[in-house]
């Protein structure tokens, strides 16, 4: 069998792995959206390093855009197949890819706008969307759910196996047991790996010992800020932008995992009387319906959680706490000068609502901008990490005078350390390692870690290489 590598590779976006078995049975380990601005990653979203059409089934380890966010164009080109994922992945894609396809969308609309009002519009550059509403509609009556620590059957030759990987509601790593020519092959796919000791969700479930490993590689070159650390520098945060500068404390952050940690880590902050009097706003539609699909997944749960829940039933949603759908509402916290806390999409500001919240407040000296992840190094979240003095949102420049503060440990990916705890098991029996899903300088450095720590073979591919795994 051989394994082509069709994103994700040497990049933290657009995950999708293809195996191809000596039958010719075909499987696709996600298919994630590219979402960053790398100009040699430009036509990735339009283009198939494999035919649609001959894909047998595609399986997910969850449910975040750039993991599956390419799906209802896969069908769009051809694609007729299961998509196999666990019960809670196939939840939060039925709100996110319907998000996703309005985004794009509008987007070709204002392209459209754009084009006509130059006047360099002709019909046969007429702007279309990467997938419409119905794409995405159409490719969710193709999924096919499971749950946790149990194989199922694809294939006469393959078993598959869900284990918790404790990144976001759903999240699993993959483990197929092939069967060809009289042996069988264990072949894994970590997905996106959480992190240990974190709210919410339990812990990230060690895989079955495999041959062949697939394995994200993130934060391949850092570690995280602890817990204790982390609420301390949080409540800072919020002290001086929202109570002694009477600020605006704006923190881009995804609408789903992100967003639905630091509202629950608000919400026992209020039960603990440890919160400043101080408005807190999630300004995402998407986000308040994934915080309703959290809370009908208890079985995704930790103990922790589930301990919580007996003190307060609502661990999303507090006195203090608005839930903003309407765009109305979310306009008018553009121009307000109330101290508040400010919660919006997308984590990496490369879309959403937090485009018009950077625009309209990262000039004033008073506001604070708390990054909580990784943010790609080419999107305004990125380039807010790396200390850019000015951003260009909607056609205008605007100096950034607000504070920029970064707190990695809040991000739902396992730093180098985790990583290598999580693959413990994996050091005697996997004969090949590839690292996948982070940027090539994090990846060259968590190589070396994991060669020092008896890891045999540690392979960093390129976008299309292909590998015969025997």
């Amino acid at each position: 069998m051989k394994i082509k590598f069709c994103g994700a590779a040497r990049e933290v976006t657009g995950s999708s792995h293809l195996l191809t078995l000596n039958d010719g049975t075909k499987i696709l380990l996600d298919c994630g959206m590219y979402q960053g601005r790398s100009k040699a990653m430009s036509n990735f979203n339009t283009n198939w390093l494999f035919d649609p059409a001959e894909l047998d089934c595609v399986i997910l380890s969850h449910a975040h855009i750039d993991h599956t966010g390419r799906l209802p164009r896969l069908t769009r080109d051809g694609f007729i197949g299961p998509v196999r994922a666990t019960h809670a992945t196939r939840s939060l894609c039925s709100i996110m890819l319907l998000d996703s396809a309005k985004i794009q969308e509008r987007d070709a609309r204002y392209f459209e706008k754009q084009l006509l009002k130059d006047g360099t519009l002709d019909n046969e550059d007429l702007p279309e969307p990467l997938y419409t509403i119905q794409d995405a509609e159409a490719v969710m009556k193709q999924f096919v759910s499971y749950g946790y620590d149990r194989w199922f059957k694809i294939h006469d030759q393959v078993e598959v196996l869900f284990r918790d990987a404790g990144h976001i509601l759903g999240s699993a790593s993959i483990t197929l047991k092939i069967r060809e020519n009289g042996k069988t092959i264990m072949l894994g796919f970590t997905g996106d790996v959480g992190r240990p000791n974190r709210p919410i969700l339990r812990d990230p479930q060690p895989m079955p010992e495999v041959d062949y490993l697939l394995c994200e590689s993130t934060y391949g070159d850092r570690d995280h800020e602890e817990a204790p650390a982390e609420i301390g520098h949080f409540l800072r945060l919020i002290q001086q932008t929202c109570i002694e500068k009477k600020g605006k404390l704006i923190i881009p952050a995804f609408s789903v995992g992100r967003t639905q940690e630091i509202v629950y880590l608000l919400d026992r902050l209020v039960t603990a009387g440890e919160l400043p009097p101080v408005p807190v706003y999630v300004d995402s539609p998407l986000a308040v319906n994934a915080s309703t699909i959290y809370g009908a997944h208890p079985e995704c749960f930790d103990d922790q959680l589930n301990e919580y829940l007996l003190i307060d039933d609502n661990p999303f949603g507090f006195n203090d706490l608005h839930y903003i759908r309407d765009t109305e509402e979310s306009k008018k916290l553009n121009t307000s000068q109330e101290p508040c806390i400010i919660i919006s999409a997308s984590g990496m500001a490369n879309a959403g609502r937090i485009q018009h919240h950077l625009f309209n407040n990262m000039e004033d000296p008073k506001n604070t901008i708390l990054i909580v992840g990784y943010a790609a190094p080419e999107t305004p979240g990125g380039m807010l990490r790396n200390g850019v003095q000015a951003l260009r949102f909607f056609g205008q420049w605007k100096p950034v005078r607000a504070t920029v503060e970064i707190m990695d440990s809040f991000s739902a990916h396992a730093d180098r350390w985790e990583m290598v705890r999580f693959m413990e098991n994996q050091r005697e029996s996997a004969k090949q390692l590839f690292l996948v899903h982070g940027v090539y300088e994090a990846q060259q450095n968590f190589r070396g870690l994991l060669l020092q720590q008896g890891f045999r073979e540690v392979i960093i591919p390129s976008i299309g290489d292909e590998f015969e795994l025997t």
